[in-house]
């Protein structure tokens, strides 16, 4: 992190891709893209965050957000997990993710029942991480793969009721939504912007500032992170522009990450933020600031403090 990252989320990757002699033999997978063979989720890799969290010094603790991935968000024993996760390790970790709901090319491939955004398992999570105060940080595709264009994305509307349907809960989509080929593609509205007029059809930012726009949805926020999203964010001047308005719109409700995995050094982390300096040019000085650090530590230092109280609450010897 160097002395140019000040904070961040620290958290494990869920899912693991089994080792299938039959299919691969000698070769082992160590990411979950690698083969052909089943996922599944690797529960230990909470156990092994926080481990390494607690071998840090005071000073790097306070920098980093430890973050609990190792559940099954389609299990009802999912919310259990998570619980005891928090048992076991009070004072270490401030939320729940980036976990996946919808996911193009991973969700079809872990062995089990298909997560799904109208499954009770997860209101049962969500529920818990706003009783407990747990940040949330949900992977959720708007759409699936390859969708055609002038249809509403597929999952935006149950992803949408899920938001409704917990309102205590501090909720952020990562990536928008987007994905590699889930495109911010535009789409049709429903009773306006008929085919062969001049009249603008809706489109992702259009989708994404109606839920910032709803009173009803202020405990929902939206990351910017991942290489795939700065790709969609600056692809013409024309998209830099709307985007940069978007955020000077909604200054407070944009978060700024890399989504690296496991970066070689600092200049690998930092490509991603390099890469969104044409639009941070275009917009307010304190927006910047906001996106880039004071929500972060607005929500994350509140979801600490939310965490800790409840620990002291239900778990012995909890700080």
């Amino acid at each position: 992190m160097g002395n140019r990252v000040r904070r961040s989320t620290l958290f494990g990757i869920p899912l693991q891709q089994t080792w299938s002699f039959g299919n691969t033999g000698n070769f082992a997978p160590t990411y979950y893209l690698h083969t052909d063979a089943p996922l599944y989720y690797y529960s230990f890799t909470d156990a092994y965050i926080a481990q390494q969290y607690l071998s840090l010094g005071p000073a790097d603790r306070a920098r980093l957000d430890p973050m609990i991935t190792g559940f099954n968000p389609a299990d009802m024993y999912g919310v259990d997990h998570i619980r005891r996760v928090l048992e076991t390790f009070p004072g270490v970790f401030s939320g729940i993710g980036e976990f996946s709901i919808h996911k193009e090319f991973v969700s079809g491939e872990i062995a089990g029942e298909t997560a799904s955004l109208t499954n009770p398992a997860l209101d049962r999570i969500l529920d818990f991480a706003g009783e407990a105060g747990l940040v949330v940080i949900i992977h959720c595709d708007i759409d699936v793969p390859f969708a055609r264009n002038a249809t509403l994305p597929i999952y935006f509307t149950q992803m949408v009721d899920l938001l409704l349907r917990h309102p205590r809960t501090t909720i952020i989509w990562a990536h928008t939504g987007l994905g590699r080929v889930i495109q911010p593609i535009a789409i049709q509205a429903s009773g306006s912007g008929t085919p062969g007029t001049s009249e603008r059809a809706l489109n992702h930012l259009d989708l994404i500032s109606q839920i910032l726009a709803d009173p009803r949805m202020r405990h929902v926020y939206f990351d910017i992170s991942w290489d795939e999203v700065v790709k969609y964010a600056t692809a013409t001047p024309e998209i830099e522009g709307r985007v940069a308005a978007m955020f000077d719109r909604f200054p407070d409700r944009f978060l700024f990450g890399t989504d690296n995995v496991a970066p070689a050094d600092q200049t690998a982390d930092l490509r991603v933020f390099n890469r969104w300096e044409s639009i941070f040019g275009r917009i307010r000085p304190e927006t910047k600031a906001a996106i880039t650090m004071g929500n972060y530590d607005r929500l994350f230092d509140e979801g600490r403090r939310r965490v800790r109280a409840w620990e002291r609450e239900h778990v012995p010897g909890g700080n």
